[in-house]
């Protein structure tokens, strides 16, 4: 048994806010984490800054900086409800070169080792001083 989805839109629905749209698309699991975002200069539109009422239509390119991910897509359709995630993954198109960023940068976070795993305790006095004859140096 196979199940299409559909997008329904409404017909007059052509821009919408970046904001419910990154909230509906689920990049962000709240509207207020998506303003909190783009207020941070983390969300773009064709290369530019924006502030969170500005409307994103079918065509524009958004680029989306999330912690260690960074999302380059083209807006493909519009919508201000938030739907399942295949349904939001309709709502627009990854370019290749941000998915192949993408999974090199997971394969090398795979292999990473965090540096502060090796320290077994807290540092001693002598340690401390080690350190800092090694910063007056």
């Amino acid at each position: 048994m196979a199940f299409f989805f559909e997008i329904k839109m409404p017909e007059n629905l052509d821009a919408v806010r970046i904001d419910k749209w990154l909230w509906a698309a689920r990049f962000f699991k709240s509207r207020a984490q998506a303003v909190l975002a783009i207020e941070a200069g983390r969300i773009q539109l064709h290369g530019e800054r924006i502030k969170p009422a500005r409307t994103v239509k079918v065509g524009d390119r958004v680029l989306i900086q999330r912690e260690q991910e960074r999302f380059e897509l083209w807006v493909r359709a519009v919508s201000e409800t938030r739907r399942s995630a295949p349904l939001a993954r309709m709502l627009y198109d990854e370019t290749p070169e941000s998915m192949l960023a993408r999974e090199t940068a997971a394969e090398k976070r795979k292999y990473f080792t965090e540096p502060s795993q090796e320290i077994k305790a807290r540092p001693t006095k002598r340690d401390r001083r080690d350190l800092e004859k090694w910063r007056d140096v």
